[in-house]
């Protein structure tokens, strides 16, 4: 006696599923809720609920010993017409932001493409670049770099060796901000991995074609790699910006600031607010408006990125 396939119905088929999933395993849209739990309370209670304190502490007069005081928009006020700590510190942030960025991003470029040629032992080259980035931002690094172009440092023993007398570099207002952007440059080692993994992606066929029709290496390099990697070199350009903006840890450690404030970064001066003089609602203005500089400039590069980053799909330009 032979036996026929049964078919079964849509309604049947869901009936049956669900009555395995009530025997088999629980499904629910808050089992999700609660694996992501942890997260998402420390979001809240870490994140999200000290930004809404925050954002109340820049309309008080606020010192963490007393009850804050509301005082609308004294605060912004100050800021804007009353504070030349408060231009001097955004005015050094900037140069530092416009000279270490790129810098970096080429340092990190230029690498990321030797390492992509195919040698014997890249792989420990590679290790031994990016090692500086692991322990980049570590005061251990800072006090290092502090020793090195100090007075007695390695650099000017150096530079004794071909009669040449140093200075402290550190401690000089025409080369203190140099010594910071030149530490940034060398810890450059996350941008060179997304940009090795960027060059991986470009299509060797397109070299190879460039070359049958004489395109020299520096024409490949602005004909192809470049616009291949634009997309790479967007997501790099705004993180590098956004973690620029708010350097501080380099500034404290080997310089507070000086010389004669040169490299009084914006984030040392809130810092020197809040927890020097106690003026938490003061402090709190100053991260708010640091908050909107960042995200205006995040939204200037995006906004240029329509003129000089490529997709391959939509014939190649966004739209």
């Amino acid at each position: 006696m032979s036996t026929q396939p049964t078919t079964l119905t849509r309604k049947q088929v869901q009936k049956r599923s669900a009555a395995f999933t009530l025997k088999g395993r629980w499904e629910s849209p808050w089992a999700g809720y609660l694996f992501i739990s942890p997260w998402l309370l420390g979001f809240l209670l870490l994140t999200l609920w000290p930004m809404i304190r925050s954002v109340y502490y820049s309309f008080t007069k606020f010192t963490l010993l007393d009850t804050p005081e509301w005082v609308g928009m004294r605060n912004y006020e100050r800021i804007f017409t009353d504070d030349d700590m408060f231009r001097t510190s955004l005015y050094v942030t900037l140069l530092f932001v416009v000279l270490s960025v790129p810098l970096k991003l080429l340092s990190a470029l230029l690498v990321a493409m030797l390492l992509n040629k195919k040698i014997k032992g890249i792989s420990v080259y590679r290790t031994l670049i990016y090692l500086p980035s692991l322990i980049g931002s570590s005061i251990a690094v800072a006090v290092l770099w502090k020793n090195i172009f100090g007075i007695d440092g390695f650099i000017n023993k150096f530079l004794s060796v071909f009669g040449v007398k140093g200075i402290s570099w550190i401690s000089s207002p025409g080369t203190a901000l140099g010594t910071l952007i030149l530490l940034v440059a060398w810890q450059f080692g996350s941008s060179m991995v997304i940009f090795l993994a960027g060059l991986k992606q470009i299509p060797t066929e397109l070299y190879e074609a460039s070359s049958v029709d004489g395109a020299s290496k520096l024409r490949q390099f602005f004909s192809i790699t470049l616009p291949m990697l634009s997309p790479v070199l967007l997501f790099n350009l705004v993180l590098q910006t956004i973690g620029s903006f708010q350097m501080f840890t380099q500034a404290f450690i080997i310089t507070k600031g000086g010389p004669v404030n040169s490299t009084y970064m914006y984030a040392l001066y809130l810092y020197d607010r809040a927890f020097a003089r106690y003026d938490m609602g003061y402090a709190s203005a100053l991260a708010w408006i640091l908050l909107i500089i960042i995200a205006l400039a995040t939204a200037l590069i995006f906004a240029s990125s329509r003129y000089w980053v490529f997709y391959e799909t939509e014939g190649g330009r966004k739209k």
